[in-house]
């Protein structure tokens, strides 16, 4: 009992070390910020500091390399609490070496526009993983549905893309894609999506892909040619569009008032709605699905190095 009691305590896992490192971080950053009084040296010791966040998450995560993948970095935007980019997957990150066009990304193109890498590869463990839900339980404001907690769940639900990889704009789930599950992974899945800042965009013009194998899990998203489109679900919508416009005018001119204007519902979200339904039942029936869907296997199939 003598010998119990005076034991050492455990040490501290790869993963504690890396979340209290990159919590640390957090916390300075964000005071520095919030006081106005993140200058250059500052930023500088960021940069130190996630040099050092990204060795320790090397390690843990033990990837190194992916072909047409430059070297990995840490997928997290910025450790600044109030940044829209803040509380990203923590993971490594490797993103295409070259466009949609073949063009090598990261410069501009021949068009004198950004060339942007045509595809992203996260890589982390099911412990880190299963972390991050635990602090994203309740990241949402109440009234919206935060990520589910379980692994296999999260992948599935759309927010936890936005909330995991997305800085700018919101993922759109649009249609499960049938991929098949590579023999070594215990769980595989791979949607057909778009990202939007407001309305639900008329095409898919993205694949994501996810996978669980021997205590890692693998997130890739990427831009896929062709787009699938479904010309009837976007005529649909602009019906409900019309709609709501005429709506809009007749209670602008008084020719109807707010209680009449409010019994009419809301046209807009009507035709939204009308418009996702249409999509996902018809989508399968295009010949971009099918590419589509052979685009998102040979995905999967770099994420997990095969």
């Amino acid at each position: 009992m003598l010998s119990n009691a005076c034991a050492a305590p455990p040490a501290a896992s790869p993963e504690d070390r890396y979340i209290a490192a990159r919590d640390a971080a957090i916390e300075k950053s964000s005071k520095l910020y919030d006081a106005g009084k993140f200058d250059e040296g500052a930023q500088k010791a960021e940069d130190a500091t996630r040099g050092e966040l990204q060795a320790q998450m090397s390690e843990i995560v033990g990837d190194s390399a992916r072909k047409g993948f430059a070297p990995p970095k840490l997928n997290l935007d910025t450790f600044y609490k109030g940044d829209e980019g803040f509380g990203m997957l923590d993971g490594l990150r490797f993103d295409a070496e070259t466009g949609i066009t073949g063009e090598k990304a990261g410069s501009n193109g021949a068009d004198g526009k950004y060339v942007e890498p045509k595809a992203h590869i996260i890589v982390t463990t099911e412990r880190l993983f299963a972390r991050w839900l635990r602090a994203h339980k309740d990241w949402w404001d109440k009234g919206l549905k935060n990520v589910p907690q379980q692994i296999d769940a999260a992948l599935k639900f759309e927010g936890f893309y936005t909330q995991a990889i997305s800085t700018d704009s919101a993922v759109i789930n649009f249609n499960a894609l049938p991929i098949a599950r590579p023999a070594s992974a215990t769980f595989a899945h791979a949607f057909l999506a778009g990202r939007t800042q407001s309305d639900i965009p008329n095409e898919a013009d993205e694949v994501f892909v996810s996978a669980e194998i021997n205590g890692k899990v693998y997130v890739a998203y990427g831009s896929i040619e062709p787009p699938v489109q479904v010309p009837a679900c976007s005529s649909d919508r602009a019906g409900f569009n019309k709609r709501a416009e005429e709506a809009d005018d007749k209670l602008r001119f008084n020719q109807i008032d707010r209680k009449a204007y409010d019994k009419l519902g809301d046209f807009r979200q009507q035709g939204e709605d009308a418009f996702r339904r249409c999509f996902t039942q018809r989508a399968p029936q295009q010949a971009s699905f099918a590419q589509a869907t052979k685009q998102a296997q040979a995905l999967l199939e770099a994420a997990i190095g095969k």
